[in-house]
């Protein structure tokens, strides 16, 4: 069942001239998507068309088969979508538990259960859920807003850059436990500059170059096929 699907979609930041030119992505419940290509291809242009944060020029966006192409982020979460940013993705001045408790603000349950859940996903957090986040690594930091997008118990949890800046030990870990999270029911489509890593862990891969689809096929398809890995992958 496509969970979510992209047609012909032209969209962009403002009014300004688009920067996705008919693109079009279809990723299946239970699935990892990886988006993958160079700066400056549209790759997280993409992810923030779907979560509603930029302006769309014209084709349609389908979560289980209903348009969302007009509905405001904080309506998406609703319908169980879940955004983590490259940047600026935690409250610094608030501790690990009091970040993970604003992702749940659309929940009036009990949430110890998906806490205790998400400190099974990082471990790391458990020891630190009293401290400020800002005291926190990088991937810790990462660790605290994933944790947190998965508060509102979303079915799509959208990933931009999420081992950014990272050392590779700790890239790894955040792959590891991307996949933790997905073998949990979550689908996931995240942007990642490690092309080579994140195809590896990934069900569907979509190559975006200038805006447009370059490539798309599974995970391991690209990373055999020739001219992915001589353009994308470092030959």
């Amino acid at each position: 069942m496509s969970l979510v699907n992209v047609s012909n979609l032209v969209a962009g930041y403002g009014n300004n001239a688009p920067i996705l030119q008919n693109v079009d992505m279809t990723l299946q419940q239970g699935q990892i998507g990886v988006i993958v290509g160079p700066n400056g291809a549209g790759k997280s242009t993409l992810l923030k068309s779907i979560f509603g944060l930029l302006n769309i020029h014209s084709g349609e966006i389908t979560h289980n088969d209903k348009s969302i192409i007009h509905l405001r982020a904080d309506q998406l979460v609703q319908q169980g979508l879940a955004f983590v940013p490259q940047e600026f993705n935690v409250f610094e001045s608030m501790s690990v538990e009091e970040n993970l408790e604003m992702g749940a603000f659309i929940r009036s349950d009990d949430l110890s259960d998906s806490i205790d859940k998400v400190y099974g996903y990082f471990p790391p957090l458990k020891e630190k859920r009293n401290q400020p986040a800002g005291e926190l690594s990088g991937g810790q930091r990462q660790m605290v807003a994933m944790g947190r997008a998965l508060m509102s118990n979303p079915s799509l949890l959208l990933l931009d850059e999420p081992t950014a800046g990272l050392s590779p030990l700790f890239m790894e870990k955040i792959f590891e436990r991307i996949i933790a999270v997905n073998k949990s029911g979550v689908t996931v489509l995240m942007v990642e500059q490690h092309a080579r890593q994140a195809l590896a862990i990934a069900d569907m891969g979509f190559v975006l170059v200038t805006g447009q689809n370059a490539f798309t096929d599974t995970g391991q398809a690209l990373l055999q096929d020739d001219d992915v890995a001589r353009s994308f992958l470092g030959g």
